[in-house]
């Protein structure tokens, strides 16, 4: 009898947890961020650059110089993340520390030489990755993706 009863009061939130497994926004963002980035990072391995390292390094192709503390705000990392990928960069020698003559703490980064023919190289496989990607998300979902890329959402 109480085998009974314990299961009923189990299956009692059944209903709320049906819609989160169905509806919930962060699930599907993601499940679709893992399949995108399978995507990205298939195309990339053959030049040992992960998706995770691509923005990175284009940001800092485009910005110059900057602290890691921006990139991580920019892309929403947390320090341990964006060590591991910063790392990695510098041991390949995409990225350099250059010194600002302040106290040596969180150096601003930049793209090197190396960095920038990584970049010229991977063309033709981003550009295969997204294709494949936007082929996946449809014409519409490709839109929707890069325009909500551009809100901005309060954080916590």
């Amino acid at each position: 009898m109480a085998k009974k009863e314990t299961h009923k009061r189990m299956n009692q939130g059944d209903g709320i947890i049906d819609q989160i497994a169905g509806e919930c926004l962060l699930f599907h963002a993601r499940k679709l961020d893992r399949m995108l980035t399978a995507v990205y990072n298939a195309e990339l391995r053959p030049f040992g650059l992960k998706a995770s390292q691509l923005g990175v390094l284009v940001l800092l192709a485009k910005a110059g110089p900057i602290r890691r503390i921006e990139i991580g705000k920019i892309f929403h990392l947390d320090p341990s993340t964006l060590t591991r990928n910063l790392r990695i960069m510098l041991t390949n020698g995409w990225i350099q520390e250059i010194a600002d003559g302040e106290d040596g703490r969180g150096l601003p980064v930049q793209i090197t030489a190396q960095g920038r023919d990584l970049l010229n190289q991977i063309g033709p496989a981003w550009r295969k990755a997204q294709t494949r990607t936007e082929k996946f998300l449809g014409e519409d979902g490709a839109t929707l993706l890069r325009r909500l890329d551009t809100n901005k959402m309060e954080g916590p």
